[in-house]
């Protein structure tokens, strides 16, 4: 399968990071600093989160200005009072940075991942170099955009895959005490070394001098990253920006499912959507606690279903892999056996004529990252149906992937996700 990831003729280029990082005698550790991504980060999760430290991540990658001002500007003056203050130092020697994860899904079963921090150049989108695995929105790329040049820095890295080994290079010098060590509230377990080794890294980038990078969680940020690097122009660090790159064959790596949401759906509508279920799939009613599907041994694809007038369980298995094929014209075969693409082309668009816009700004539609969540909310008339997705596998983004497709939003949740503030990237 590494073929199919890479190429002979392109590359993509990784090499050490001089990084930015927390001086942990300062902060009283990573815990105090370390926060999510700023996407899934609430007001009140803000607010907790500078409780615990003025020196929190968030301060400077969800940023607000009390006074009012630009909330950019207000970012980079703090950023630039910790280095010259002493609470965020820069490292006089490139290293590499290995981060262990330790941690249980929400399917409640324990796992270790392992991830490696490094510097990559960025490049176009393209066959043995990077690629994009989800659809983005304008929105998050300005915002992230403006963040980018008043700081100068990638302050949250961008969690990429990669086909092939380079953990076990790094492996031998984890037997000291790490750098930082925090538990987040999820009750994962972040382990982080620096590992400056020439051997080490020579070897590291080997290893992934013919990989191939597919960006998991970042699409935003690394477009960002090519926009502002074409900003600036010419060449130097900000040609460069941070990932965090984990192994296709880790076996901590596992993909969760998003479950979609529906609400304002009025009885044409809802007749719609029982019709397009009448035509187009077949019907089975099973227990709520199987409504999160798995694949079955004919390929076909399969969706839970949960709407909160019947209130019965329900899965859905698609009649015909030609309907997909139909209604996704032009489409690789891998993208046709997505369950997300499948009910967006059938159920989203076609039943319900939601639009992309309609998708992309949540207009009747929500997603729910637990089946738990996503039937409570059904049962309390939060929203009207639920439609569960199965896991995808990882061998399917994959191949999505190298058929040059990008998967619809929300297709794929890696958890656990890589915390902000664990180290920066300056760019000047």
């Amino acid at each position: 399968m590494a073929d199919a990831l890479a190429s002979a003729t392109a590359v993509a280029d990784i090499s050490p990071l001089h990084a930015l990082h927390y001086d942990l005698d300062r902060t009283g550790g990573l815990a105090p600093v370390a926060a999510p991504p700023y996407d899934v980060i609430d007001a009140e999760q803000r607010a907790a989160l500078l409780a615990r430290s003025p020196y929190n991540v968030v301060a400077i990658d969800l940023p607000e200005d009390p006074a009012g001002g630009d909330p950019y500007a207000h970012a980079a003056a703090t950023l630039a009072a910790w280095r010259a203050d002493g609470v965020v130092t820069v490292d006089p020697e490139p290293a590499l940075w290995a981060l262990e994860q330790h941690y249980a899904g929400p399917d409640g079963r324990r796992r270790t991942r392992h991830g490696l921090f490094a510097s990559v150049r960025v490049q176009e989108y393209g066959p043995g170099r990077i690629r994009p695995h989800e659809r983005t929105h304008p929105g998050p790329r300005e915002d992230r955009l403006r963040l980018t040049r008043a700081t100068r820095a990638n302050l949250s890295p961008i969690f990429s895959l990669y086909d092939g080994d380079a953990w076990s290079p790094l492996a031998p010098h984890l037997s000291g005490d790490p750098f930082g060590e925090l538990t987040d509230d999820d009750g994962t377990t972040h382990r982080l070394w620096r590992v400056g080794d020439a051997r080490a890294i020579a070897a590291v980038r080997e290893a992934l001098a013919p990989a191939e990078l597919l960006i998991a969680d970042g699409h935003h940020r690394y477009e960002t990253a090519r926009v502002y690097a074409d900003e600036v122009g010419g060449d130097g660090p900000h040609r460069h920006v941070l990932m965090c790159l984990v192994a296709l064959q880790d076996p901590g790596l596992t993909i969760f499912p998003t479950h979609r949401l529906l609400s304002g759906l009025d009885d044409g509508r809802r007749g719609a959507l029982r019709e397009a279920i009448r035509r187009d799939w077949d019907v089975e009613e099973i227990h709520e606690e199987e409504l999160e599907p798995q694949p079955g041994p004919d390929g076909r694809v399969r969706i839970g279903y949960l709407d909160a007038y019947h209130g019965r369980p329900l899965r859905l298995t698609l009649k015909d892999p030609a309907t997909a094929a139909a209604a996704l014209p032009g489409r690789a075969d891998a993208y046709r056996r997505l369950d997300t693409a499948v009910t967006e082309a059938l159920l989203l668009e076609r039943a319900l004529g939601m639009s992309e816009d309609d998708i992309a700004h949540f207009r009747g539609l929500d997603y729910a990252r637990s089946t738990a969540e996503a039937r409570e909310r059904v049962h309390s008339g939060d929203v009207q149906a639920g439609l569960f997705m199965g896991p995808a596998p990882v061998e399917l983004v994959r191949e999505v992937a190298a058929a040059g497709e990008v998967m619809p939003p929300k297709s794929t949740y890696f958890f656990p996700k890589v915390p902000t503030g664990l180290l920066f990237n300056p760019l000047s």
